[in-house]
């Protein structure tokens, strides 16, 4: 329940009271644990409760944020992310409505609808406390937001013989499961739960969506440039976690739990470097296994036959989480990102391009038919858009078209409006989402002035969503119609690019 206090408005928890900040008629409350610290004997275990406090917990700063390398560069300065030392790292980040605010609803009965963010950062990067990330446009918008961190690479998903697989989907799974038991206390309502996430933080919707044991846990999810591309076969995690114990100069068999306990964090996490440059680099990569290689990332979901029996996809097509409304979508550059900053894309030759095209499964057909639509495109933008396509766009249509005709909608968005220098790239529609366009940060994606009317329009349509109402335009079916978000203030399009789509070898 809130209360009133001279250092802060507090709300008191299952574990204790936390003090909040008011700023602009909106109440944070940040570093909020969830889970006990994993660390010593809970390192690779299970989530477990976290501990409870007498007094009032201060909440004033965010939390510690989960062990991770840094990214390459250029990637370390254009998608920099704060490193916050401490061992408490599974918690989260709570913006409400001030409900002491004239007009404000009885703090007591608020119900609210809450909007949970699960971040990306390929299951090895990332946290909560990114400034593109602040929830005070959606509270100052009548939403209660959550934002989480979850263990990441080594420490939430290499499989480990010894330790339950999916530690970081667990450590998801206990916040949200907080969040059901808690947020009424900051006036949310946990059965109007909203889940939503971007890159890695999309495709563990798509994952929360496909699992039994997320019953009841949230109403609608979105899940923005990501899909159900991204999950291990046992076998090929298992071809990782040896790579890894190579990285560290240990054989095979002493890639445990037990054994990475021991290791020095800074060691490990130069060792998780390694392995994910190797992936990406490796002339060769099918010795990591066909799924890995696949889903571009070395630390991925595993299909452990506990909580994921199935790959995601085959779960939805079977049913998994056909109740639960859902809108998905891509960004029509998504691959810039990963190809132009680093200058990869001006080495692409059209030799090198008819190469990697068929390595992705692209026939000479597909790629004549995308050369013939962008006849002045150089080979390292074709590639790009072939990239897009086969890792994003295709995926998210598969989990649409999984999902055709079940109880629930599905709202299908391209985000298109180009920023300047690199174009319509992976994580750009963020902080349009977020109506958060000044925020620290923001601008080394969208360059200067990006156009505020798209942010309004697409952080309304969330919020609409989040309500309990559809977003504003129709939902997926045999017409596969998509919301396309411009500056011009967008448009609907049936099937957009459908003979690009269509082309592509099936299965």
């Amino acid at each position: 329940m809130w209360q009133s206090a001279r250092m802060g408005p507090t709300a008191t928890t299952r574990y204790g009271t936390l003090r909040g900040r008011l700023s602009d008629g909106v109440v944070s409350f940040l570093g909020v644990p969830y889970a006990a610290s994993p660390t010593g004997t809970l390192r690779f275990a299970a989530p477990k409760p976290p501990a409870a406090w007498t007094g009032v917990r201060d909440s004033g700063a965010f939390g510690p944020t989960p062990p991770k390398p840094d990214y390459p560069k250029p990637f370390d300065t254009l998608l920099a992310e704060p490193n916050i030392a401490g061992d408490d790292w599974l918690n989260l980040n709570i913006w409400t409505p001030d409900p002491g605010a004239a007009g404000s609803p009885d703090p007591g009965a608020a119900g609210l609808p809450v909007l949970v963010w699960i971040h990306g950062g390929a299951f090895s990067n990332g946290n909560s406390a990114i400034p593109f990330y602040d929830g005070h446009a959606f509270a100052r918008d009548g939403v209660v937001f959550v934002s989480i961190n979850y263990r990441l690479g080594v420490d939430g998903f290499a499989a480990l013989p010894d330790a339950p697989a999916n530690r970081g989907l667990l450590d998801q799974i206990a916040a949200l499961e907080w969040i059901r038991d808690n947020i009424a206390a900051f006036g949310g309502d946990p059965a109007s739960v909203t889940i939503f996430g971007e890159s890695a933080g999309a495709m563990s919707v798509i994952t929360l969506l496909s699992l039994p044991r997320t019953d009841g846990l949230f109403a609608r999810a979105i899940a923005q440039s990501g899909a159900a591309q991204a999950v291990a076969d046992p076998a090929d995690a298992a071809l990782v976690t040896a790579e890894l114990a190579g990285a560290l100069g240990l054989p095979a068999a002493a890639a445990t739990a037990a054994s990475l306990g021991q290791i020095p964090l800074p060691e490990l996490i130069a060792a998780q470097a390694a392995v994910r440059d190797a992936l990406a680099s490796d002339p060769n990569p099918a010795r990591f296994g066909a799924s890995i290689v696949a889903g571009s990332m070395a630390f991925l979901p595993v299909v452990d036959g506990e909580l994921l029996t199935a790959p995601p996809l085959a779960a939805i097509a079977a049913g998994a989480g056909s109740g639960v409304p859902l809108i998905i979508g891509t960004n029509t550059e998504e691959y810039r990102l990963f190809l132009v900053p680093s200058g990869m894309a001006a080495l692409i030759t059209s030799e090198m391009l008819g190469q990697l095209a068929g390595s992705l499964g692209a026939t000479d057909q597909v790629l004549d038919l995308y050369r013939a639509h962008r006849p002045d495109a150089s080979p390292g933008d074709l590639l790009a858009a072939l990239l897009t396509d086969r890792f994003f766009r295709l995926p998210a249509y598969a989990v649409a078209q999984a999902r055709a005709g079940g109880p629930a909608a599905t709202y299908c968005y391209e985000f298109a409006w180009p920023s300047p220098d690199l174009g319509a790239v992976h994580c750009l529609e963020i902080p349009f989402v977020f109506d958060g366009l000044s925020a620290s940060g923001a601008d080394l994606i969208t360059g200067p002035a990006p156009p505020q009317n798209l942010a309004d329009e697409m952080h309304a349509a969330w919020i609409r969503f989040a309500r309990g109402s559809d977003p504003g335009w129709p939902a997926f079916d045999q017409r596969r119609p998509v919301q396309i978000f411009d500056a011009g203030g967008g448009s609907i399009e049936l099937d957009p690019r459908g003979d690009e789509r269509a082309i592509w070898p099936q299965g």
